[in-house]
């Protein structure tokens, strides 16, 4: 029997999170050395371990009939390799997600983020991912065949047609998860967010779901280092129904109210703030809105 992933009932932000964690001392040269050949052989098995689940995923993608059961088999997948690697992953609060259509939005911070939510949501949610995925082999087929919406960042027609086409999704009931910053950054904050997420949301009627992942930074870095086995958290924060008003102000009110939800339970700076040496303690809600709106 398939051993559950941990979830726990609610999240509870306290006045200690809304300050960025201190960060770690300078890395030791020597212990870096010593523990080397560990992390090596980690490396080597936790990618074998992401090539067999991956293979697995595509025959399962090939094979079964019908999106959800597709999905499904992504799930329970996503979740064999986060637990084979020693990534264990807690989910807090899965009981605030609304049981009709929403739309989640979520910090990103590494490639495991995907993965991650993948593992953590029902199995009735798809993922709005950029459209050079599609052209990546396998992986841009596999992301089709489990409902993933593909967008297109630089092409403003080719983009405008994928808007049309998620909202088309959107209004038909779909739930959709989006990382509305759109990329990551090597150092640890929250970037601006796009309106996207919260235009499809606001014209759809549906409410924004807030989501903080923790952990996958550390696990597998943006920096390129190895990999590592550390735990993943997953907290889903209070619903925002969306406001009333014309769709594009209503998108701009989802925005910054999801975005200062997410800062506050973080931990991280807020990178549209200013520089993190230069930004007074607990200035980062204050500032956060009018940045996210440039």
């Amino acid at each position: 029997m398939e051993k559950p992933i941990t979830i726990r009932r609610r999240f509870r932000a306290t006045p200690s999170t809304t300050r960025p964690r201190d960060p770690p001392g300078p890395p030791s040269p020597a212990r870096d050395v010593a523990l080397l050949p560990f992390r090596l052989v980690y490396s080597l098995y936790a990618t074998t371990l992401f090539l067999t689940v991956g293979f697995s995923a595509l025959a399962s993608a090939l094979v079964l009939p019908g999106l959800h059961r597709r999905r499904r088999a992504a799930r329970a997948l996503a979740r064999v390799f986060l637990r084979g690697a020693g990534m264990g992953l807690s989910v807090e609060a899965l009981d605030r997600l609304p049981p009709g259509q929403c739309v989640i939005v979520a910090n990103h911070a590494s490639y495991l983020d995907g993965l991650v939510f993948t593992a953590a949501l029902p199995a009735r949610f798809g993922f709005v991912i950029k459209r050079e995925m599609a052209r990546v082999p396998l992986a841009g087929w596999f992301l089709h065949r489990i409902g993933s919406e593909f967008v297109e960042r630089f092409d403003r027609k080719r983009g405008a047609a994928d808007a049309l086409r998620m909202l088309r999704n959107a209004t038909n009931g779909h739930s959709l998860v989006f990382f509305p910053e759109g990329t990551f950054t090597t150092e640890p904050g929250l970037l601006k967010f796009h309106t996207g997420a919260f235009a499809t949301a606001a014209r759809a009627g549906c409410p924004i779901v807030p989501a903080v992942v923790r952990g996958t930074r550390a696990a597998l870095s943006p920096r390129g280092r190895l990999p590592r086995p550390v735990g993943i958290e997953v907290a889903i924060l209070a619903p925002i129904p969306p406001p009333p008003g014309p769709p594009a102000h209503r998108a701009s009110l989802l925005r910054d109210a999801a975005r200062d939800a997410i800062l506050a339970v973080l931990g991280e700076p807020d990178l549209t703030c200013c520089d993190d040496s230069d930004r007074p303690l607990h200035t980062e809600h204050a500032r956060s809105a009018p940045a996210s709106r440039s």
